[in-house]
Parts: structure tokens; C-alpha cells; sequence
């Protein structure tokens, strides 16, 4: 899960999809990271922490970090947040394998739409329930999907 400080929207998507996992028996590795290095080793917004907590997912351990290239080796997939950074991490690809791997976050279900999970940062408290409804969906989706593979 991908943003650009790692400190909003990724934590949140990476709490989200753990307990998704989790909850359907999954085993899966899943980690954040920003694209830029502003909150490196820093707790995730708290606004993020309250409002995932509020929704049952406890995010408060997690710390930031930046995305870098050996992600493509570690993970099958990598989901950026919105286009600035999927095209920040398509930069770091070494290879079409690499780029294979990275997509939208929300087009798990909204296909070829290219939409962004909204940044809440200079938002209100509705803007972060919004981006965990929106990543919740999203990672339901693609823990469904993985289900079926």
C-alpha cells in the first residue's frame, strides 16, 4: 500500500487489509510505505489511528517508511493510492515484471476507472471515514479475489 508520506491513506489500507485477511483466514504479507521520505519512522496521522480504531482496526503500531525498489521483490502486489504515486513507484520499476505488479488501489472495484483514494490530510474527520470505507471496499474486493485464486 502505497502513498506519499505513509502516514494517511497507506497505514490505513495496510491495517484494513491485515484485518481483512485475518479474518478470512488469509495469510498474507502486507506492508506501507510513501513515496516521499517526510514521516519516515514516524506514527500514522492520528486522525488515522482514531478513525481506524473507531472502525476496529488498530493501525497505532505502525510506522512510516519510504517505498523503495526491493518492494518489487518482496511483494506481488503494490497498490499506489492515487496517480502521482503510481507513477512515482512505475519510475522505481526495474522491469515489466515489476510494473505488472503495481496498480490503483480502487480500481479492485471500480476497473479501469483510475480513481484516487482521497487524501484526508487537510480534510475534515468525514474525509478520513471516507478513505476507510474506500479502502475497506477495495481491500474486501481483493481478499475475495484472492479467495478464489
Amino acid at each position: 500500500m502505497v502513498c506519499l508520506g505513509n502516514i494517511c491513506r497507506s497505514p490505513v489500507a495496510e491495517g484494513v487489509l491485515r484485518h481483512i485477511a485475518d479474518k478470512k483466514g488469509l495469510k498474507l504479507l502486507v506492508d506501507s510505505a510513501g513515496t516521499a521520505n517526510y514521516h519516515v519512522g514516524e506514527s500514522p496521522d492520528k486522525r488515522s489511528v482514531a478513525n481506524a480504531k473507531k472502525n476496529g482496526v488498530d493501525i497505532s503500531m505502525l510506522r512510516g517508511r519510504q517505498f523503495h525498489v526491493r518492494d518489487f521483490d518482496e511483494f506481488d502486489h503494490i497498490f499506489a493510492m492515487d496517480e502521482s504515486n503510481l507513477k512515482n513507484v512505475l519510475t522505481l520499476a526495474r522491469n515489466e515484471e515489476h510494473k505488472q505488479k503495481v496498480e490503483l488501489l480502487l480500481n479492485t472495484i471500480h476497473p479501469n476507472k483510475n480513481l484516487p483514494v482521497p487524501d484526508p490530510y487537510y480534510g475534515t474527520e468525514k474525509d478520513f471515514e471516507k478513505v476507510f470505507e474506500l479502502v475497506h471496499k477495495a481491500c474486501d474486493e481483493f481478499t475475495e479475489r484472492l479467495k478464489e485464486n
